[in-house]
């Protein structure tokens, strides 16, 4: 799976029991959480109430476990740390689709929504659009992106999508528009044009894979694939709940070093 990983940028695993008693407890705390705090409820219901982003939902500590919950585990986790060390879990983010999305997510333009619904709102993490012209900066460093599924949901109900071998190309285009910039200045280097031509090589070369998974399996990404969100199929169905998804994104600590670049 980790070969895969390098290889392609993406690798699903089987359901495992373990992942499934993680995936349930933090469930169950996400709905909580959503159900009684409505100041997060409001902050990060969007789209029109068909996407919830859920930045920082789930109250987990660096291990990933939850409050009178089970350890975080399973193999692709173990993968991730034997891979990239046992970096310390930020909060999880659970991210939460319903039918009908994508809607306009609040101040986005025409053209923003429809990158949203026909490219499925393609982008690289980390990489922040900022200011009024919306240049891209690197602002955090993530070590790679660890999806686990907390519903079950049809095929069709915007599942995880991910442009296969696009790490490859956005490695080669965003090392050489750091190249001669120290690690600790990265964030000082406009990142626009180098990722808006990577961009459009990977829609052109690479095969765009949907990663539809189930509570107690598993998906990891690359931290420099392309990837997104699908629109919600027509007639396709999830629980009540919507398609939900834990997502851990754990960044390099030491941003002396190229890592973000470099590493596997």
């Amino acid at each position: 799976m980790v070969e895969a990983l390098a290889e392609t940028g993406w690798a699903l695993f089987p359901a495992e029991d373990a992942v499934a008693r993680w995936a349930h407890h933090a469930r169950a705390a996400a709905l909580d959480r959503i159900a009684t705090d409505a100041a997060h409820r409001e902050a990060w219901l969007d789209c029109e109430g068909t996407w919830f982003v859920g930045v920082d939902t789930l109250l987990n500590d660096t291990t990933g476990a939850l409050p009178d919950g089970p350890p975080l585990s399973g193999t692709a986790y173990e993968a991730a740390r034997a891979t990239y060390g046992a970096l310390p879990l930020h909060a999880g983010q659970v991210s939460i689709t319903y039918p009908g999305y994508p809607r306009p997510r609040a101040g986005e333009s025409d053209a923003a929504l429809r990158y949203r619904r026909d490219r499925d709102a393609a982008h690289v993490d980390g990489l922040h659009a900022q200011g009024p012209d919306r240049r891209r900066h690197l602002l955090e460093r993530h070590a790679y992106i660890l999806g686990l599924p907390l519903s079950h949901a049809d095929r069709g109900a915007s599942p995880l999508v991910v442009w296969e071998g696009s790490h490859h190309i956005l490695r080669r285009s965003l090392t050489e528009a750091l190249s001669g910039t120290a690690p600790e200045d990265w964030a000082s280097v406009d990142l626009t044009d180098a990722y808006q031509a990577a961009r459009r090589e990977v829609f052109d070369r690479c095969t765009r894979v949907e990663l539809p998974a189930s509570p107690g399996m598993a998906t990891l990404v690359h931290r420099l694939a392309l990837h997104g969100v699908a629109p919600w199929a027509e007639g396709a169905e999830a629980e009540e709940t919507g398609r939900m998804i834990a997502y851990f994104r754990p960044e390099f600590e030491d941003v002396t070093q190229d890592s973000w670049l470099t590493a596997p």
